[in-house]
């Protein structure tokens, strides 16, 4: 990683922002072009669809896609974000991979707080099982609060009696609803995007009243892994809930789950985004593409 590309996304990030909490709609819309100015790749197709109850985006390979499908669910905190705001992410997997993805657009607080968003994923990946797709066909993949829902929808689909998907790859996921880390302090003043008071302000939204000590809400802390599929959790060394994926790791080895905890050292939160503006961003898309293709074993769609 150059200074000079460190100092461009910091740049990026640290832009001024009004004081006081703002609107549900300023953050959005804030999200909405912060995410715009990401670079998406251009050989893929998309269209939308359905998937479960709700829209979902399609994103497939120019070339004929081989088998396999990524159920991808967008950060946001609960509260923001969409399949577009996620597109970079998910059409850089599509075309690292050759996989199809379908991007999920499940349901956001404060209109729709938990458990919503887990209520529409699970929908999601029942859908596809009833499609005829093989669970050894699927993987989940997702960023921040997405990648949280990796952890979750594999848990609800446990207790549903489903079976789990063959992998779980996860970019700086949202796995603790308590903030109890430590890096939550450590990261604090070093993590140019979160604060511990706006990631209370949107938690809030999320939860609506509801105890952050369960496992749907606070898997680092509290959820058992047995059985769980192999999975890929990279984190930036910069973020303050770098915690979540370290102590997600910790549990998932303990519960004999095969797990990599990949964390790059000096970048920021979901910092795979940055393709073509961060070399450490196409590095690591390029191991979780590896992962995706150790993992994913299916029939062509």
């Amino acid at each position: 990683m150059s200074r000079e590309q460190r100092a461009k996304i910091d740049a990026l990030l640290c832009q001024p922002r009004p004081a006081g909490p703002r609107s549900v709609e300023e953050i959005r819309a804030g999200f909405r072009a912060l995410m715009a100015q990401m670079n998406v790749p251009s050989e893929i197709h998309t269209r939308t669809t359905t998937l479960g109850l709700r829209p979902a985006v399609l994103v497939e390979p120019t070339d004929t896609p081989r088998g396999g499908t990524i159920l991808y669910f967008h950060g946001g905190g609960f509260v923001f974000g969409s399949p577009q705001t996620a597109m970079s992410l998910t059409a850089n997997l599509v075309t690292r991979t050759g996989f199809r993805a379908f991007s999920l657009d499940y349901r956001l607080a404060p209109e729709h707080p938990f458990p919503a968003a887990i209520d529409d994923t699970l929908s999601a990946y029942r859908a596809l099982l009833d499609s005829g797709e093989d669970p050894s066909a699927i993987v989940f993949a997702g960023d921040s609060a997405g990648g949280g829902l990796t952890v979750t929808t594999c848990l609800a689909a446990r207790d549903a009696g489903l079976p789990l998907p063959a992998a779980i790859v996860a970019f700086s996921p949202g796995l603790d609803a308590t903030r109890s880390g430590e890096s939550m302090d450590t990261k604090a003043g070093i993590d140019p995007i979160f604060t511990r008071d706006g990631l209370e302000y949107t938690g809030a939204m999320y939860l609506a009243g509801q105890d952050p000590h369960q496992p749907l809400l606070s898997p680092a802390i509290l959820a058992d892994l047995t059985g769980f599929p192999p999975m890929l959790l990279q984190a930036g060394g910069n973020e303050m809930i770098l915690d979540d994926s370290t102590r997600l790791a910790a549990r998932a080895r303990d519960a004999g789950v095969d797990v990599i905890l990949d964390i790059t050292a000096d970048v920021p939160h979901v910092f795979q985004s940055f393709t073509g503006l961060l070399d450490e961003a196409d590095q690591a898309l390029d191991r979780a593409a590896h992962f995706l293709s150790q993992h994913l074993h299916g029939n062509a769609p």
